[in-house]
Order: structure tokens, then sequence, then C-alpha cells
């Protein structure tokens, strides 16, 4: 479960490294986006969908990744036969629409386990160009999923850091809850807990060098919230709160709200 949004897989331009060469950083959202095209190239049949969602706050498994200010969303996703699915998606701050908050690229495939459930495979890749702190959330995602009549859904995640020097491996897991009600009405809430990486630096030598070290973080994370959806509109008003997550300097704090509203063709 990352956090409340209709954008998110499944279920954030490139930022620039240290070696990277211009255009680096779009050749690796493309070649992610590349490597499906044998699927579609098979497919019999294929479905273009979209959403434009308009969020309160960005918000990342319980972590604020934008200051409380409206963001605006856009994504758009292509299912092909037997499963397969790419998308894409593109994040801005409103008062500042000229640098992406957040992007995405996805790669899916879905299987049908029976007439109740379902599962799902992806691999994501996230990038945060907007906001020079949030670096640590770049990462590579592989997630498994396993849904239960759209009322269930189990989740586990394995993250590759890929925006600091630490690049081992951490996890995550989190369940989602979706219960409909009368009145196009759903109540929603979902629980999750994740390792997390974050990055320190230290200087030396007056100011003219630094190094990096990084401390290690296990934290939970989870929402509670009302769903409104009727036809192409969706409404979603969530109460976020996280436990264990340190406070970092430099960094937006979350708002104990969050809400969306997003429409989708």
């Amino acid at each position: 479960m990352s956090a409340p949004s209709a954008l998110r897989p499944g279920r954030r331009c490139m930022r620039r490294r240290a070696g990277d060469r211009p255009g680096d950083r779009h050749r690796r959202l493309a070649l992610l986006l590349l490597a499906c095209l044998p699927f579609a190239v098979h497919a019999q049949s294929s479905t273009v969908s979209g959403t434009v969602a308009l969020s309160s706050q960005l918000v990342d498994r319980g972590q604020a990744v934008t200051p409380q200010t409206p963001i605006l969303q856009g994504a758009m996703s292509w299912s092909f036969a037997k499963g397969w699915s790419v998308g894409a998606s593109a994040s801005v701050e409103t008062r500042k629409p000229d640098r992406f908050a957040e992007t995405l690229a996805q790669v899916a495939r879905s299987w049908s386990l029976s007439p109740d459930w379902q599962m799902q495979a992806n691999l994501v890749y996230y990038d945060y160009p907007g906001n020079p702190q949030a670096r640590s959330f770049d990462r590579t995602e592989a997630g498994m999923a396993w849904i239960y009549r759209d009322v269930l859904t189990l989740g586990v995640a394995a993250i590759y850091p890929v925006g600091k020097t630490d690049h081992h491996l951490h996890g995550a897991a989190d369940i989602g809850f979706h219960w409909p009600l009368p009145w196009h009405f759903s109540l929603s809430a979902g629980l999750g807990v994740t390792q997390a990486t974050y990055s320190y630096y230290a200087y030396y030598g007056h100011g003219h060098g630094r190094y990096e070290y990084n401390r290690w973080d296990t934290y939970s994370y989870g929402h509670a919230g009302l769903l409104w959806n009727d036809g192409p509109w969706r409404v979603e008003v969530d109460r976020v709160a996280t436990s264990g997550l340190p406070h970092r300097h430099g960094y937006p704090d979350t708002a104990p709200w969050v809400a969306t509203i997003s429409w989708s063709f």
C-alpha cells in the first residue's frame, strides 16, 4: 500500500545521478517501457486507459514527498491479452508546474487463480526529481499481490534504492481492505510495514568535503477513509498515520488527512 493516490500501480523525467550524461535518466524510463513491446506485438487485443487526479499531498508509504499543496497527477495504462500491462504516470505541484514531483513506469502481469482470487506481479521504477531531499525515495521495486474479490489485497515488495550509495535490498508488506457501501460509497483501509534507508551527511575540511552514511529504519504506516465512486469519477478522503518514522530535517510533514479527486477515461 503506497500513499492514497489514484495513480499508484496495482495496487511516482528521471533524476540525474553522478556520472549520468544528459538524457540517461529519460533512457532508463523508456527502456522499462520498451521491454514490454514484445508483449504488445503478440497480444491479440489491447486497451488504453488513463486517469487525471488532484490530491492535497503526495505521500509514499506514509511519508510526505511534497509539502501540503495541491498535486496534479496524470497516468496512462496499456492492457494486453494474457494479463500483461504497462503504464506510466507523472505528478507536479500546481504551484511549480515546470518540474515533476514524481514519475513512475510500470510493467505488470495478472493471473486469475480461482473465481475469487487473483494475483499480480509488477516491476516499477520510481523517481522524484522535483525535490533534492526526496532522493532516498528513488527506487526500483518488484512486487507480488494477491487480491480476493476486490475486497482484500495482500502485497509484498522487494525494494532496490537507486538514489543513494546504499543499494541493499529491503522489503515491504501490506494489507488493504475495501468494502462497498450504499450510494456509491466504500470504506477503505490499509496497514503496512517497510524497511527504509535514510542518507545522512557529515562534513570535513571546513566544509570542503562530505561523506555519506546510511541508517536503516523499520516503520509501519496505514490509512482509513471513505471513498465515493460513480462512473469515471472517484473521490477519496483518508486519515493517514505512521509509527516509528523518524523525523528528518528539511522533509515536509505528512498531513493527517489526504484527499484525492480523479477522473478516468
